[in-house]
């Protein structure tokens, strides 16, 4: 389920995968304290969905190694990380560009967020959903306590970007508002992922 913006073509749905795509597994982390144990880096992978629950409608929650998915071997195009064939994870930049086409920072959030309060809490500021991109509020997973937050009011997705050794550029967006927040987490956060097709 894909939708076309700009000259960019994004997935209009969070990531729901257990498997890189050469089929290994990636580990399913359920208990807080294994997922409080891993470590901010690009190895330590792992996802879980939301209060462990699989039937959600908002996507799994990886962390930055398992998005990025340095511990599979056969990366068949640079930056794929966990996507599939075709398609990878998007760098800053690619947000960047995503943002910039639909108006800047202020605006561009309520052009990708779902219409409605299906998914999104109320009030959910500003969303038109105008990009057809349909942002969800899956919320995230704590790095420091493993517990889940934010479903229904925050959406936070991963960039490929890394910043720091144990940090990396994520967006997040709000039901207060109509901003794309461009921030920076640890990379053991539990967050969504939406894939971007190779040009």
């Amino acid at each position: 389920n894909v939708i076309p913006i700009s000259n960019q073509c994004w997935m209009k749905e969070n990531l729901k995968v257990s498997h890189y795509p050469n089929g290994d597994d990636i580990p399913n982390v359920t208990d807080e304290n294994q997922w409080t144990a891993l470590g901010d880096n690009n190895t330590d992978d792992a996802y879980c969905y939301y209060d462990n629950d699989p039937n959600t409608d908002y996507g799994a929650l990886y962390t930055y190694a398992a998005a990025i998915a340095d511990n599979w071997q056969r990366d068949n195009t640079a930056g794929q990380g966990i996507c599939p064939d075709g398609w990878h994870l998007p760098t800053d930049a690619e947000w960047n560009t995503l943002r910039t086409y639909l108006g800047g920072e202020s605006i561009a959030g309520g052009k990708m967020k779902e219409t409605g309060t299906l998914h999104w809490n109320d009030p959910n500021v500003g969303a038109t959903n105008e990009s057809g991109l349909t942002a969800l509020p899956g919320g995230y997973r704590c790095y420091f306590q493993g517990n889940f937050s934010s479903k229904g009011d925050r959406g936070y997705i991963w960039s490929a970007t890394g910043y720091r050794p144990e940090t990396a550029y994520i967006r997040y967006l709000y039901n207060i508002n109509t901003k794309d927040y461009r921030s920076i987490l640890n990379k053991s956060y539990g967050l969504s992922i939406r894939c971007i097709k190779n040009d």
